[in-house]
């Protein structure tokens, strides 16, 4: 064998094992996918997803589907031929992780932030629709997480309504924080709270953090004292604040006689605020696609998502563009009495 010839297989096995190391080392992008879609309007083992006590409540024929996406965890590796895969899928799409995810962010810390998303958008949820429906409502300092290994875990819990910490009493969110830090140092601070609409203390001692600030170990939220109690019963596996529209506007239709869909199959995505403004939300190209899997006739786009939506395939699915709750309804309301009527479309410069 010429010297030539050993030369050339050596290259060549260098060049195998660099394409064998190309192909499985993680690489540090995120792959976007299409999730399921959940029909809030729906019933999970016989109960309704949307739960009334207090108030006239309507169950009638439609569905109104909240979008789900699929995307790579903060500690998942992903490799070459994935995101080959899912760059040339036209449904799928490939981002850098750093626009995604920051660089501390752990599978565990993503989920729980998720989980917290997702109860701050239970109740900006409802409080939309309420507010749509003439409803003065007041706000609350509640919980949203509760972080473990930390003092609070297994005293205060997700949901607790935040009355009282030390001697202060709690208006807002920093009302929290500023009396955690003047509380004497070592010693257990008394948490007034309402749970499940009765009232406790709790004692709990907060811990010095590394940057010398002083926690317990939550994170409190804006919510409000509703006149009656709706609850959105949606799987623990989905969180984040994106099901916001759409699940207000199932709590509506649930509280107004009449199918609010007249018995059609509608999707959407986008946050809400309690005044029922709507917000953009992440992967909106997958969102569109996973309705359409789904069957849905009709889909409401987030205004400050319109931008996103270019070259998605929506086949026989209608997009209709949502800037706030009050506009959707009627966009819903318009269509179902017409599937040919005239709605706001992305190409509208006015909203």
């Amino acid at each position: 064998m010429s010297q030539r010839t050993r030369a050339g297989l050596l290259a060549l096995s260098l060049l195998a094992v660099l394409w064998g190391v190309a192909f499985f080392v993680p690489l540090p992008y995120v792959i976007y996918q299409p999730g399921p879609t959940v029909d809030i309007l729906a019933k999970t083992d016989g109960q309704e997803t949307v739960q009334v006590t207090g108030h006239k409540s309507y169950y009638d024929d439609g569905e109104l589907r909240m979008t789900t996406v699929y995307v790579s965890t903060p500690e998942e590796a992903v490799n070459l031929p994935e995101l080959l895969r899912a760059y040339f899928a036209p449904d799928d799409a490939v981002w850098p992780k750093s626009s995604v995810y920051a660089p501390e962010e752990t599978d565990e810390s993503n989920d729980r932030e998720s989980a917290g998303a997702m109860v701050s958008s239970q109740d900006t949820a409802i409080a939309a629709a309420l507010t749509e429906l003439g409803e003065k409502l007041d706000p609350i300092v509640d919980i949203v997480d509760v972080t473990p290994g930390m003092p609070a875990e297994g005293k205060l819990k997700v949901r607790d309504v935040l009355v009282r910490v030390g001697d202060t009493e709690i208006t807002e969110a920093q009302d929290v924080l500023d009396a955690i830090e003047g509380a004497p140092r070592g010693e257990p601070v008394p948490f007034v709270v309402l749970r499940d609409g009765k009232r406790l203390t709790v004692d709990v001692t907060p811990r010095e953090m590394d940057d010398g600030a002083y926690r317990v170990g939550f994170t409190p939220g804006v919510g409000f004292d509703f006149p009656f109690q709706v609850r959105v019963d949606i799987p623990d596996s989905i969180g984040g604040p994106s099901a916001g529209l759409m699940m207000s506007l199932a709590i509506y239709d649930t509280l107004t006689p009449g199918s609010l869909t007249d018995g059609a199959d509608i999707a959407g995505t986008g946050t809400v605020t309690p005044s029922g403004e709507v917000g953009p939300i992440g992967g909106i190209q997958q969102k569109i696609a996973a309705a359409r899997d789904a069957g849905a006739q009709l889909f409401l786009v987030p205004a400050d998502n319109c931008d996103g939506i270019g070259g998605v395939d929506t086949g026989d699915m209608r997009l209709a563009k949502a800037t706030t709750m009050h506009r959707a309804v009627e966009t819903v309301s318009d269509w179902a009495a017409d599937h040919d009527a005239s709605l706001p479309t992305c190409k509208d410069t006015a909203s």
